[in-house]
């Protein structure tokens, strides 16, 4: 997976959260939990949509990358790296 495929699913798993969400001009390390106002349930079914829909596993040890759009991208990138590689990412 490449950094703006992984981009598109951080975008899609928020809309499945938060309907209408727009990431016009969205800063890349703004908190997407302030940026879109989730709470706790919020960012735990953003999470869960976000495996989904990248077929990532996502554990709790992820979530303090993940409050980012770039954080996001970066671990999904990275766990397809890992994955094509042999690791267990």
């Amino acid at each position: 997976m490449n950094r703006d495929e992984a981009r598109t699913f951080v975008r899609q798993a928020v809309q499945r959260v938060v309907a209408g969400a727009d990431f016009t001009g969205l800063d890349p390390g703004a908190s997407l939990r302030d940026t879109f106002e989730m709470d706790s349930l919020d960012f735990l079914e953003f999470v869960e949509a976000l495996a989904e829909l990248s077929g990532t596993e996502l554990t709790e040890d992820d979530y303090p990358v993940l409050v980012t759009w770039d954080g996001c991208a970066d671990r999904l990138v990275s766990a397809t790296g890992a994955s094509a590689s042999g690791g267990s990412g």
